[in-house]
């Protein structure tokens, strides 16, 4: 795992930025691919990968409830989709792994 990639849900960390959510991206690409800076041949497809990623990680933390949080009074718990809000962004943090 790679140790730079940081939790990127509620409630570890209160404000995830598009740019947390793209550098989590990068590193897992990096880390994937083996390269840090693609050849001009694979540029192409590495940032389609990072696109991929950051997509796929907007989805996740769209989706993901967190239990146990105090405050929403929706009774769920709250959860990452209310704290992307709607632009998207969410909170960022460590990863446990």
């Amino acid at each position: 795992m790679c140790r730079s990639i940081r939790t990127l849900r509620p409630p570890a960390t209160p404000d995830v930025t598009e740019d947390d959510i793209r550098a989590a991206a990068l590193q897992y690409v990096r880390k994937v691919s083996g390269f840090r800076a693609p050849a001009a041949h694979n540029r192409e497809v590495f940032e389609q990968a990072v696109d991929a990623v950051t997509a796929a990680t907007h989805d996740l933390l769209a989706g993901l409830q967190v239990r146990g949080r105090s405050g929403g009074g929706s009774g769920d718990g709250g959860g990452a989709a209310q704290a992307l809000g709607a632009s998207g962004n969410s909170s960022s943090a460590r990863t446990g792994r």
